[in-house]
């Protein structure tokens, strides 16, 4: 199988091009290639496959196998791999996702993709589409916020989805968390029937937040770019930030704008290609 390595900001994927390759269990294959020692290393597996209503479509499995909605520094690499290697030259890029077709503006320099400007589409609070189970936490004076106990602790989460189920919490010193030990306790709180994206942002300023996340199926990752929207989405809802700001991840930084005019998410970031290789189980 061949397999190229690339990464958003240190959110790391192996892709595979399914218009040449077959794979045919990716959730066993996404375990295998994932694991840092005796794999390629990874944060997941995702295909590139033809589609029928898009340029492209991406399906992405996370390094426990399970299959993720989205990926939001995983599908600005599906489609500079997709520009860079012909797939398709169509800029802005259509890419089927689990979420629906995403619709991406491509910066190139020298005939290669450097930045890429996904519309992330509008945020959903609705408790059912999240999914969210409000009856297994407290409600509080913002009816966006819920309350429950974790680890010994009361934590206030705004519950929401730009793709995938989110959980965000504000906190004084992200660097202060222990993600090992809270992550996979808030990763499958009751509340969330489908496990969660978890999400602990520090605000610098009304244009800048710093974060550090634990990823349902992956643990901690250096970047989440759905999780960056979500964390830009609830600080506007809690009135502690602007409608665009930075987003300072462990891996890097993107931009982020929640526009008031189609009430759509903005992200802006960086996509890399590392290296191509052949993978023999």
């Amino acid at each position: 199988m061949k397999f190229t390595k690339m990464h958003g900001i240190g959110n790391d994927y192996v892709y595979v091009n399914g218009f040449e390759e077959k794979v045919s269990d990716p959730a066993d294959v996404a375990r295998k290639v994932s694991d840092r020692h005796f794999g390629i290393g990874s944060d997941g597996l995702i295909l590139i496959l033809p589609s029928d209503k898009a340029d492209v479509r991406m399906r992405m499995f996370n390094i426990d196998g399970s299959e993720g909605e989205m990926c939001g520094n995983g599908i600005r690499c599906v489609a500079k791999y997709a520009f860079d290697h012909g797939l398709t030259k169509n800029n802005p890029m259509r890419v089927e996702t689990g979420r629906g077709v995403l619709t991406l503006e491509l910066k190139t320099t020298a005939g290669k993709v450097e930045q890429v400007t996904v519309n992330m589409g509008e945020p959903i609070f609705e408790p059912g589409k999240i999914p969210f189970d409000p009856g297994k936490a407290n409600p509080t004076n913002n009816p966006k916020v819920f309350r429950y106990e974790l680890a010994g602790e009361a934590m206030d989460v705004v519950p929401i989805s730009t793709g995938n189920p989110h959980s965000v919490s504000f906190v004084k010193d992200v660097d202060a968390l222990d993600l090992n030990r809270i992550g996979p306790l808030a990763e499958r709180h009751p509340s969330f029937p489908k496990r969660v994206n978890c999400h602990w942002a520090q605000i610098i300023s009304p244009r800048e937040i710093k974060m550090r996340t634990w990823e349902r199926g992956s643990g901690i990752t250096w970047a989440c770019g759905t999780g960056a929207s979500a964390v830009l989405v609830s600080s506007v809802i809690t009135a502690r930030a602007e409608r665009k700001a930075m987003i300072h991840l462990p891996g890097g930084d993107l931009q982020i704008e929640w526009r008031e005019g189609d009430n759509n998410i903005y992200m802006t970031g960086p996509a890399t290609e590392v290296f191509s290789g052949e993978w023999n189980e």
